[in-house]
């Protein structure tokens, strides 16, 4: 059975549940919630176990704050034997408009400290990644708390519905492969 690691990248703590940082832990929620996993307290982390059509997809919540969230995924990496093809890091990205999606192969950390943190642990940028657009609508100086900020009543109208796609679209990683994700997903 082919097995994936599906990271949603955030912070834990009550105060950063439904911040645009957290997009990534709202993700993998969303897969659990669909195929029926049940979350774990784990080492370095939530962990649920779900299974589609002869794949099994470990979905991971680092509990290590954003910053050192490669220690969370090198771990799992290693423990469950997962090649860095068959991972998929889900994080926010202030570049893409509201629920967009986009997936690619490889890349930089665009200034992502969860991403930096995962580059570092990896000692490589080529690991798959899913940017979760989260827009760029906020005043000069004002990034940090736009970011660590709630959803504003527009984006949590249309945030169920971006949740099933980006659902659907990390299924389509594991089931098609990367290629088919992005080339059915990227700028949905």
């Amino acid at each position: 059975m082919k097995k994936f690691l599906i990271i949603g990248l955030g912070n834990i703590g009550a105060e950063y549940i439904n911040t645009r940082h957290n997009i990534g832990f709202k993700v993998v929620d969303e897969i659990a919630n669909e195929l029926g996993g049940d979350w774990q307290t784990v080492k370095l982390g939530s962990l649920a176990e779900v299974k589609i059509k002869g794949r099994t997809l470990l979905l991971l919540k680092p509990n290590t704050y954003m910053n050192l969230s490669g220690k969370a995924v090198q771990y799992w990496m290693e423990k469950e034997k997962i090649p860095v093809e068959n991972i998929l890091v889900i994080t926010d990205d202030l570049n893409l408009a509201f629920g967009t999606i986009r997936i690619k192969p490889k890349g930089s950390d665009g200034g992502h400290n969860g991403l930096k943190s995962i580059q570092g642990t990896l000692n490589s940028a080529a690991y798959p990644r899913f940017r979760f657009g989260i827009s760029d609508e906020f005043k000069k100086g004002q990034q940090v708390d736009y970011v660590l900020g709630v959803w504003d009543e527009k984006e949590k109208e249309q945030l169920p519905e971006r949740l099933k796609m980006a659902s659907k679209a990390v299924q389509e990683f594991a089931l098609g492969g990367l290629n088919n994700a992005m080339n059915t997903y990227n700028g949905k």
